[in-house]
């Protein structure tokens, strides 16, 4: 095990649950627009786009409908945003829940997500079941930084420095997951160990790697 690691950082979706770009296709099929369509909009000024907003809680969810639906009709194919809401939750994956109790024996760990006030809780789930069974993998956490409570979100470096600040722990000493390359870059300019999932068994594998731990 590194002796320089005192903490693992964790993405939420994508990473803990399955990634919720996936349901964002099947939408996009159904609508005829093309793939990673969602996506494209999120990524178009991606620092003052209705999702950004929506994250860091600058707007409410009515406006954020209103507003995506014609940031994407600009691009050619209408929706609206409570449609993409009702697609953001994931299932939980088991392995990586164990992988994740395995890191708390033997360091602290947090969740930094970005998520947005709609649904249940920081997984952001509409069915009752599924939003009990992320508040349990929640509960594991030390520590759970929310976009939508902070009003500030990833790739923003502050969210990185502020959950290190709480853990009580050195930006250098800490391992961060996340499935997208734009949210990685500023933790590893600030000294972070970073590991962008892929897929599940990659992820587990770039883990076990950084960290030193064996996972079943």
């Amino acid at each position: 095990m590194s002796d320089s690691i005192s903490a693992i950082l964790w993405d939420f979706g994508g990473v803990i649950t399955t990634s919720p770009f996936e349901a964002f296709n099947v939408l996009e099929d159904s609508l005829g627009a093309p793939r990673d369509f969602i996506r494209g909009i999120n990524a178009t000024n991606p620092e003052t786009n209705a999702w950004a907003q929506f994250e860091s809680n600058a707007i409410s969810l009515d406006e954020f409908d209103a507003r995506f639906a014609e940031e994407s009709a600009a691009r050619g194919h209408r929706i609206p945003g409570r449609d993409v809401i009702a697609r953001l939750s994931g299932d939980v994956r088991p392995r990586m829940v164990e992988v994740l109790k395995h890191c708390k024996r033997h360091f602290k760990i947090a969740c930094i997500t970005n998520n947005v006030k709609a649904g249940e809780g920081p997984g952001m789930s509409r069915s009752t079941a599924k939003a009990a069974a992320i508040a349990d993998v929640m509960s594991l956490f030390d520590l759970v930084v929310e976009s939508s409570v902070e009003g500030i979100r990833k790739p923003n470096p502050d969210i990185y420095t502020l959950t290190c600040e709480r853990l009580g722990v050195a930006t250098r000493g800490a391992v961060f997951l996340d499935d997208l390359g734009i949210n990685l870059k500023p933790a590893a300019a600030l000294g972070m160990h970073t590991i962008k999932v892929l897929n599940e068994e990659q992820a587990i594998t770039d883990l076990s790697k950084v960290t030193g731990l064996e996972f079943a």
